[in-house]
């Protein structure tokens, strides 16, 4: 813990997001668990004015986090919401900047979405079910008594979650109804409570559509047409039916379209190309395209707020694992980019003394899965080598291969690092997606598998130096490679893991599980319980010997309930061959991500490494 906390700078602050006449931003002080929440006036004498100090509202809490963070726009007031359980269930209030005082207004059982009108007053929040579903959204006006809300929207399908944004413009507030394979945006004018919420475009099984504002049009990046790595189409914000739309990117095979960002006089499209992330940038006026480049072999970007709509300046992250994260903003006309900051290490850390790389396994169908590498220079592939192996291949989410100073505590004793971008994640294509879920789900953990051996075989490591890690959906693919292939690992970390698949995939009334049978299936379906149950680690567990073996919960987890790691680890204690280890460790005051404070997080992290360390018998 304290050679990690080392290399972090305590007090340090964010880089300034513009908008309108304010710069926000947060800054951290040492010895403080939560980052600060501050503006000032865009001009040179301005002070600092701190509008959220987490700090403060945290004494006395044992878990502590921010949900929503939304200042009108007039800047005056402040919507913020606080967990104080990990159970993601919010209270909502309100902040008058000018005074620093807080309105009556307290606004229970929300979750992550808000969205002001621009009359200032006017506040839309999404609320959830007994299932912790956010199935609601509800529209408060200042000092009304949150009980009598109107209800704006009930989304009456157990698959469907809804959530309320407002356009980068101002314009419009969009609300979403989202399921696994399904949406459908409906819109209304952002200036006051008036007026009803018009459908942009029906929903209909495994349509996907997402819709940002520029003028009087909708940009539209949909997969309708069975585009699964999604294209981009135009529409008439008038009549903005699938009938009317046009298309401008076309789908390829090759290539996601993963986000779309309109400007003033830019259209950013955010794409994936085999695996690496991509800015194409479009001049709306002239029509010609330019694409950002990056060089390295595996590296990430991540889109900024850019909550400015006027603007020809694109922020965005770029990192990799031997580049700390590096905020640019980019000049769309100029076409040049300027470093903003560089996330500082401590100890005299540099780059030059690292080496990463992305090799592929092949796995038995054919499929090539990537893997992102890092290590120290000198490494030589003798298989002598501990490696830390990454996996988690679900909701069709990436693992970026993103930099962390923690994780020097292993490659400075020799470790090798690797991400294995295996399918059930987008991290090559929505068909790599597509082809791990479902009745295709195994190939998630196979392909974790043939990662594994493919270190093995290029001597990166060794089965006896091998170790492995992954959370949530990700300690499943623990669990199920683990009954698998027990021989291939020496340690394993299982973080809140999802591992009693059966026993809550047939409870609807546990968070989730409905909305998720578009992932696993539904296993009161006869074939999906028999599929399901091949794999499920619960139901797999094995008399043989299985690798040491640490597992995280947490006891307000909302997501993968304490009691899943929990009856895991009793039938892996009953079952099991062998002396190897076998640890619980259960966080009695937090919820699915674990401690809230970054020191406590800290410690989580290095309590992790400390086991690898100790199971590999590495000591110091």
């Amino acid at each position: 813990y304290s050679e990690m906390l080392g290399r972090i700078q305590e007090t340090d602050h964010s880089v300034p997001d513009p908008l309108d006449r304010w710069l926000y931003f947060t800054r951290t002080e040492q010895g403080k668990q939560y980052p600060i929440y501050c503006r000032r006036e865009d001009h040179l004498e301005a002070r600092e004015e701190v509008l959220l100090d987490p700090n403060e509202l945290a004494v006395g809490q044992a878990y502590f986090r921010v949900g929503v963070y939304q200042v009108s726009p007039d800047h005056r007031l402040l919507a913020y919401s606080t967990d104080t359980a990990g159970s993601e269930i919010y209270t909502l209030r309100v902040k008058d900047l000018k005074t620093g005082r807080l309105l009556a207004d307290e606004i229970p059982n929300t979750y992550y979405a808000v969205a002001w009108a621009n009359d200032n007053r006017t506040l839309y929040y999404n609320t959830l079910d007994a299932a912790h579903r956010p199935f609601q959204v509800r529209r408060h006006t200042l000092g009304g008594e949150p009980a009598k809300d109107p209800v704006i929207y009930t989304e009456p399908d157990e698959a469907f979650r809804v959530g309320i944004t407002r356009s980068r413009s101002k314009r419009f507030l969009f609300l979403g109804l989202t399921s696994s394979t399904s949406t459908e945006v409906r819109f209304k004018s952002a200036e006051g409570p008036e007026g009803e919420f018009r459908v942009v475009e029906p929903r209909r099984p495994k349509i996907e559509y997402f819709v940002e504002h520029h003028g009087e049009h909708f940009y539209i990046r949909t997969n309708t047409g069975d585009a699964k790595n999604f294209k981009l189409v135009k529409a008439p914000v008038a009549d903005p039916g699938r009938a009317r739309w046009r298309t401008l990117i076309p789908h390829s095979k090759t290539t996601v379209i993963e986000d779309v960002d309109a400007f003033e006089n830019h259209l950013v499209v955010w794409r994936r190309d085999k695996g690496l992330k991509q800015i194409q940038i479009t001049d709306l006026k002239s029509g010609e395209s330019h694409n950002v480049s990056f060089a390295e072999p595996a590296y990430t970007i991540m889109q900024g707020r850019n909550p400015e709509f006027r603007t020809a300046s694109l922020r965005f992250t770029y990192a990799s694992l031997v580049t700390p994260a590096s905020v640019y903003d980019y000049d769309m006309i100029a076409r040049t980019r300027r470093l903003r900051k560089q996330q500082p290490v401590l100890g005299g850390y540099d780059p030059e003394r690292y080496q990463s790389e992305r090799i592929f396994a092949r796995a038995g169908d054919g499929f090539e899965i990537p893997i992102s590498l890092v290590y120290k220079k000198g490494f030589e592939r003798d298989g002598q080598h501990p490696a830390l192996l990454y996996g988690y291949g679900s909701y069709g989410a990436t693992s970026e291969p993103f930099f962390s100073s923690d994780r020097l505590s292993l490659l400075d004793r020799g470790f090798v690092y690797a991400i294995a971008h295996i399918r059930g994640g987008s991290d090559v294509s929505r068909y790599a997606y597509e082809d791990g879920k479902l009745f295709k789900k195994k190939n998630t953990f196979t392909d974790f598998i043939a990662c594994g051996e493919r270190l093995v075989a290029e001597k990166y490591t060794a089965p006896d130096r091998l170790t492995i890690l992954g959370g949530s959906a990700g300690g499943l693919l623990m669990g199920a490679v683990l009954n698998l292939r027990p021989d291939l690992f020496k340690a394993a970390i299982a973080k809140v893991p999802f591992v009693d698949v059966i026993n809550t995939m047939l409870d609807a009334s546990i968070p989730l599980t409905a909305q998720e049978y578009e992932e696993w299936g539904n296993p009161n379906d006869k074939k999906y319980y028999q599929y399901m149950k091949s794999y499920s680690p619960y139901d797999n567990v094995a008399a043989k010997p299985y690798p040491e073996l640490l597992i995280t919960a947490g006891l307000n987890d909302p997501r993968v309930a304490y009691w899943e790691p929990a009856k895991w680890t009793a039938k892996l204690r009953a079952t099991k061959q062998g002396g190897q280890a076998l640890l619980l460790k259960t966080n009695m005051g937090a919820g699915h991500g674990g401690a809230s404070g970054r020191y406590d997080r800290l410690k989580e992290t290095a309590f992790e490494y400390a086991f690898l360390l100790d199971r590999l018998g590495l000591g110091k």
